[in-house]
């Protein structure tokens, strides 16, 4: 396969970026995306050019670090993966793809499609755990948890944290990464002695870091790589209710 690559090129946080265009010959469509962009960096390394920056770690779908808006949605074209499990299947012989860093006030570009998405460690931070004394690691089924609760609450869990859901909203809302955090915790006997606390906590750094406001178009869900639903954010409406008003 050949493809043809309109890459956001940005030498830093202070500089303007552009859209540069490479060629990439020998593409196969078992690679995954991000070898793509490998194959391509191998080639312009060779060739004594900057190769282009771009986040990634376990390639696997879990850490969340590859934040690429491709031909304009948050990780590509398919629903329920992240940028690195986006295979080259996807694409046509010569198309053209358009490659982007997320784009979101809140996630400044730090070079090319590297962002910083440290706003959401700072929420994390902000009340995102549990810091009551627990003691050892218990077994399993010592804390009885309804199984509905369980599920509940891990599908909330598998957030990566990877800040599509900003990137797909239009107000940059911050809503289901916040609200799948607060969900996850709250609705277990663990962490509900802190839910007041937490939620409080959570929502006001949101606020402080400049996210936009949530306007429910559900754009989030359809672009989340995990599929979190939009229910997260009215648990997190009801949590902050409750919250403020006991």
């Amino acid at each position: 396969m050949h493809i043809t690559l309109r890459i956001w090129r940005q030498s830093s946080t202070d500089n303007d970026g552009k859209l540069v265009t490479c060629e990439v010959s020998d593409v196969t469509p078992d690679m995954s995306f991000l070898e793509m962009l490998d194959l391509l960096n191998l080639d312009l390394a060779r060739k004594g050019e900057d190769t282009i920056a771009f986040d990634s770690d376990c390639r696997e779908g879990i850490c969340g670090s590859c934040c690429l808006q491709i031909n304009g949605r948050p990780h590509g074209p398919l629903r329920g993966v992240a940028s690195c499990q986006l295979y080259m299947r996807s694409f046509k012989d010569n198309d053209t793809i358009v490659v982007e860093p997320f784009r979101a006030k809140a996630f400044p570009v730090i070079k090319d499609l590297v962002i910083d998405r440290s706003a959401f460690d700072r929420i994390i931070q902000a009340g995102g755990f549990v810091s009551v004394a627990t003691g050892g690691t218990p077994d399993g089924n010592t804390i009885p948890i309804p199984k509905v609760m369980v599920e509940s609450a891990f599908e909330s869990a598998s957030c990566i944290g990877c800040g599509a859901c900003v990137a797909a909203c239009k107000n940059a809302s911050a809503m289901l990464f916040v609200a799948s955090k607060v969900a996850h915790l709250g609705q277990l006997p663990q962490g509900a002695t802190e839910r007041r606390h937490r939620v409080l906590a959570m929502v006001e750094q949101m606020d402080a870091e400049k996210f936009g406001a949530c306007s429910n178009t559900y754009a989030c869900e359809v672009e989340c790589p995990k599929q979190i639903s939009v229910d997260n954010i009215a648990y997190l409406n009801r949590e902050l209710l409750r919250a403020k008003i006991f």
